[in-house]
């Protein structure tokens, strides 16, 4: 287990290397200097060239990198943004909670729901559970998730007053409301990924439960417990890689999500960033999404090594 601890972690160490090094290239290589939408259009090559030099710019990419990387691996500082001068450390702990809690209650409401229901289908095929589970799978991957938020928002929120239309509410200001104002955020979130981690779920324990050692387990008389704690051990593998890939994905629908519900996460940060071509903000929150897509993998890795020992046994 140690083994594939260590070859993923060094693989998801490397990977993070090429995309910041990818992001940071990406964002340096646009062809206008951040100082001129600091300083206005009307600024002069020398006002430009000074804000470049103070700010390093003038320097080789490779350099700047290298200085980057260092005060974030040393020190922790993710830098200060050259349009507003804000530092990202105090962004990102200011916007990055509320989009992980969004995240994560989503995402653990769509595998606990997902994993239940797609069990059911499976042991109970072609029955009014299998039908009810498949047809949701269905709406949940067709139905747009943005489409799905203002309807909610039109039906819960504006004609019945049972949730706010919007707005992000602190667990300081009480858990009541603090549940009322992420609930439809949440449900936007996990409709889709709760669908996905169903079909899947099914898929792979229908596989499993027709294996030759499934069956013989059914002829010898073992119960319909034992047998589904046999099989959701094998069956559980992919549908905990699926797993870990939706947990990063869904930081990608969050970015609508909080736009519709106007929560003031990463999300919209990262979008608002864009509207302001504050360059070093939007890589600073896609490293930040990308560190978290990288740790979630490596998870489900170490999960899977745990349920299936030769995966460990092969690392070794």
């Amino acid at each position: 287990m140690a083994s594939l601890f260590l070859r993923r972690l060094g693989f998801s160490v490397f990977s993070l290397l090429v995309v910041s090094l990818l992001l940071f290239m990406l964002t340096r290589s646009i062809p206008e200097s951040p100082a001129r939408i600091v300083l206005g259009d009307e600024a002069t090559k020398t006002q430009i060239a000074d804000f470049d030099r103070q700010h390093g710019l003038d320097r080789p990419i490779v350099v700047q990198y290298a200085v980057w990387l260092e005060r974030l691996v040393l020190k922790g500082d993710l830098g200060r943004s050259f349009t507003t001068g804000l530092y990202m450390n105090e962004q990102i702990a200011d916007t990055f909670p509320v989009t992980m809690e969004l995240v994560i209650v989503a995402f653990v409401l769509a595998s606990i729901v997902s994993v239940f229901l797609g069990t059911l289908s499976a042991f109970y095929r072609d029955s009014l559970v299998d039908y009810f589970a498949r047809l949701l799978a269905v709406l949940g991957v067709s139905i747009p998730g943005f489409w799905l938020a203002l309807v909610l928002i039109l039906a819960f929120a504006v004609e019945r007053d049972w949730f706010p239309p919007g707005g992000f509410v602190p667990l300081s200001a009480g858990l009541g409301p603090h549940l009322l104002s992420i609930a439809l955020p949440c449900f936007c979130l996990s409709v889709f990924y709760l669908a996905v981690i169903t079909r899947m779920t099914r898929a792979s324990l229908l596989e499993v439960l027709n294996q030759d050692y499934m069956r013989t387990a059914r002829a010898s008389g073992l119960g319909r417990g034992r047998i589904l704690m046999y099989a959701m051990r094998n069956a559980l593998l992919p549908v905990v890689t699926i797993a870990g890939v939706s947990f990063g994905h869904m930081f990608g629908w969050a970015l609508i999500i909080e736009q519709i519900f106007n929560i003031g996460g990463m999300s919209r940060a990262l979008l608002t960033a864009i509207n302001q071509r504050d360059y070093y903000m939007v890589q600073t929150v896609v490293m930040v999404f990308t560190i978290v897509f990288v740790l979630a993998n490596l998870a489900a890795d170490m999960i899977n090594g745990w349920l299936n020992p030769r995966l460990a046994a092969a690392a070794a």
